[in-house]
């Protein structure tokens, strides 16, 4: 009852606030938009990172050097980027390039949409020798939404553009279906990996119901269109069905995993346990320990590394509805992580 309670606290207040913002977007829309076409449309933002590596080295190294040797460092540092920009324009520049994107994956995945206009943006000036680095985190969360995310990587594998994917907290279940289709896998050596398994659970109140002599008609055309349900009476039947679908989901897991690291022991490591990234490294699910930023300082180094995000013009009406979207993306991901359906 406590956990009902709790539900029906959560859902109420989501939907009063998000009726409330949503009045208020459909007054500021009606009133603004007067026959413009909408605005919003997404951009991609690309910037160099070895400036910004080399800001912050400058910033501790000018604690040890005289103002005028200060200044003859800025120098020669000055006629570097225009000579480094000056290579680029002319198409003359031997170095490597290293496209950096990351990833911050939530329950429903909704970060895949981003991943995939960046992985379009980074294909469509990326050559033969360029590299990806995606930064993931994510401890997983529904098959659909994980599966295009891992379909996504691998369009810049088939690309034959080298993928690197890093993973300083956490990549699990789902995460890790991203991660492995990388080339190559580096990670903290406390960061999770694994979790190769599929969950899923759902309460059932038919009993509840029943003893309040309420009845619920669960209509249905074909056999399995419901398995389990949250209202009627589940059935042996229901429950066999269920878990032969967890079963072959965990079979294309398991599958997807083996395809792109075959040297891993899939009767060790696909039971659904997760591992820190020590014990990955011997287990064969990642190949390197390390973090993003020690991978990112070595490729300053050797090659041009771009930061590529995508961004949205939003306006106030746009602002106003990610705020609302946000609200019931934190709902359903709180609600999801009790009821824990269809996770992988």
């Amino acid at each position: 009852m406590e956990f009902l309670a709790d539900l029906g606290l959560f859902f109420g207040k989501a939907l009063i606030v998000v009726l409330a913002i949503s009045l208020v977007i459909a007054a500021i829309a009606r009133a603004g938009r007067g026959g413009r076409a909408p605005r919003g449309a997404p951009r991609i933002v690309a910037r160099r990172l070895n400036e910004q590596y080399r800001r912050m080295a400058r910033a501790v190294e000018g604690a040890f050097l005289t103002p005028r040797a200060l200044r003859a460092i800025r120098k020669e540092d000055k006629a570097r980027r225009k000579a480094e920009r000056k290579a680029v324009a002319d198409a003359t520049s031997a170095r490597p390039r290293v496209f950096v994107l990351e990833f911050d994956g939530n329950l429903r995945a909704t970060a895949v949409d981003a991943l995939a206009d960046e992985v379009t943006a980074v294909l469509a000036v990326a050559k033969p020798g360029d590299e990806v680095v995606v930064k993931l985190t994510s401890p997983g969360g529904i098959v659909p939404g994980y599966g295009l995310g891992a379909a996504q990587l691998e369009r810049v594998r088939a690309a034959g553009v080298r993928l690197t994917v890093v993973v300083d907290k956490v990549a699990a279940s789902g995460g890790y279906m991203m991660a492995a289709v990388a080339d190559h896998v580096v990670a903290a050596p406390f960061a999770v990996i694994g979790s190769i398994g599929v969950v899923a659970g759902i309460p059932n109140l038919h009993r509840f119901l029943k003893k309040r002599d309420v009845d619920y008609e669960l209509l249905t055309a074909g056999e399995y269109k419901r398995t389990l349900t949250v209202l009627g009476e589940n059935t042996k039947a229901g429950r066999e069905k269920m878990q032969s679908d967890l079963e072959e989901i965990h079979t294309l897991f398991k599958d997807h995993v083996k395809r792109h690291r075959p040297s891993v022991d899939l009767e060790k490591v696909a039971t659904g346990e997760h591992w820190y990234g020590t014990q990955a490294l011997d287990l064969g699910l990642v190949d390197a320990l390390g973090t993003s930023d020690d991978y990112l300082v070595q490729k300053v180094r050797m090659a041009d590394v771009v930061g590529v995000k995508r961004e949205g013009r939003r306006g106030l009406a746009e602002r106003l509805g990610r705020a609302a979207a946000s609200i019931v993306d934190t709902t359903a991901d709180r609600v999801a992580e009790r009821l824990r359906g269809d996770l992988i």
